[in-house]
């Protein structure tokens, strides 16, 4: 449609959210990848492909049927009723989500703390619209943030307040600093949402020291802390995990969000949130924040679809609640491809970390993500370019900050591409940098 023609609404007759660039980010990198669909694509974080059998889907959600059966006692007709009918909201699979957190995470959660959602994109919707309280409250958020969480913010009218990320993935000092200034303006921080493991976009990880000492100012300042944990399996040495935020909580501070998309698969769009936080009722009654959650989504997608969960479950039961040794394979691709980038990179930009045409980038331990830091600024107007003139796509960092000032950095991702795609891929990128590098000098 065409601005010519005649409309029934404008963008300012609906929610403020809709003309936000964090609600556009989403769309537009796909509508480049849409339009492009020859160049390589190192912006996407989906998981690898290869490892996917669709007659594996099949057999979880056997392997889940007859669990309801011969391991819970239901009756044929009760077992068919749970997968094919409208189900309970907090979910079907909650009891094995907490036997996985336990098993993988050291995790000790009852089960009716948990709320299965519509991936964990969902789960963030839930707490936040939950904790937005009022005009005066706020979200502090580790910047660059993942623009789904900004966006999710957005929606329910819950301004975002930037920290700082400091080499090691939080500044903690500057979080205190930013809850004392929030509080100074009038305003009252409801929680701090972290990525502590190879965290999207930046793929820095929190040393456990600096996740113990922010668990101590959340209890200081009483704040929550909102843990995303997508990438955490995917490390690439082999030595002992760091323990997540939730698995040192011992003061109920942490809201732990979950997914299967990278470690099961996207396509069930499972999720989960863990919320033991005690909420006090009207009626004197009290219940974990789990409960206020299940009474938000019944409002938004009534319940997650059973037989979604019920392959998740499957995958679960089938590798006794643990997706470390079921996520080898994936485990040990992602580790192949993330080496292979930054060795690519190496080779292209010899003696290029310093000066004023510098070409720097991050050696995460773990995940999917890269960040190049370039001498020039980069839009979507230079995305677009790079995907029409030179075959490669990427994602600019602008999109994960929440001002307008330029940003000379994109993201690179390693986890849907092959090492031969990469290196096609780094070819290009390479050219458009040397290209972009050279018409700014002259």
């Amino acid at each position: 449609m065409t601005a010519t023609e005649p409309v029934d609404l404008t963008v300012a007759d609906l929610h403020p959210a809709l003309g936000d660039p964090a609600l556009t980010s989403m769309n537009f990198l796909n509508e480049v990848s849409e339009r492009h669909p020859s160049a390589v694509s190192l912006a996407a974080g989906r998981p690898y492909e290869e490892f996917f059998e669709l007659a594996a889907v099949h057999r979880h959600l056997d392997t889940f049927h007859r669990h309801l059966t011969d391991d819970l006692g239901h009756s044929p007709e009760q077992a068919r009723r749970l997968l094919l009918q409208y189900g309970r909201t907090k979910g079907i699979v909650h009891h094995l989500i907490a036997r996985n957190l336990a098993v993988d995470e050291g995790i000790t959660v009852d089960p009716e703390a948990v709320v299965v959602t519509v991936g964990c994109q969902e789960a963030m919707f839930l707490v936040l619209r939950a904790l937005r309280a009022g005009p005066q409250d706020v979200l502090l958020a580790v910047a660059p943030t993942y623009v789904g969480l900004t966006g999710a913010a957005r929606l329910v009218d819950l301004p975002v307040w930037p920290v700082a990320a400091g080499p090691s993935g939080v500044d903690v000092a500057d979080l205190s600093v930013q809850v004392r200034r929030a509080r100074a303006a009038g305003l009252r921080p409801r929680a701090c949402y972290v990525m502590p493991d190879f965290a999207n976009p930046s793929g820095t990880s929190i040393p456990a020291e600096d996740r113990r000492r922010l668990l101590t100012l959340a209890d200081e300042e009483d704040l929550l802390l909102l843990e995303d944990n997508p990438y955490g399996l995917f490390h690439c040495d082999d030595g002992p995990r760091p323990p997540t935020l939730k698995a040192l909580d011992t003061g109920r501070r942490v809201v732990y969000l979950g997914s299967f998309a990278k470690t099961v698969l996207p396509g069930a769009r499972v999720g989960y949130v863990v919320a033991d936080q005690r909420v006090a009722g009207p009626d004197g009654r009290v219940g974990p924040l789990a409960d206020q959650l299940a009474m938000i989504k019944s409002m938004v997608t009534v319940n997650t679809s059973p037989i979604a969960q019920a392959v998740i479950g499957g995958r679960l039961l089938e590798n006794g609640c643990s997706l470390v040794a079921a996520n080898t394979r994936e485990r040990s691709a992602y580790t192949r491809n993330l080496r292979h980038l930054v060795t690519g990179l190496r080779r292209r930009f010899p003696g290029r970390a310093d000066g004023p045409a510098a070409v720097r980038w991050t050696v995460p331990a773990g995940g999917f993500f890269v960040v190049v830091t370039v001498p020039f600024p980069v839009d979507d107007a230079l995305l677009d370019r790079s995907a029409r003139e030179y075959g490669v796509l990427w994602t600019p960092m602008a999109h994960f900050y929440d001002d307008t000032a330029p940003v000379c950095a994109l993201r690179l991702s390693v986890s849907a591409v092959t090492p031969q795609q990469i290196d096609l891929g780094l070819d290009r990128l390479t050219a458009l940098i040397t290209d972009e590098v050279t018409r700014r000098a002259g």
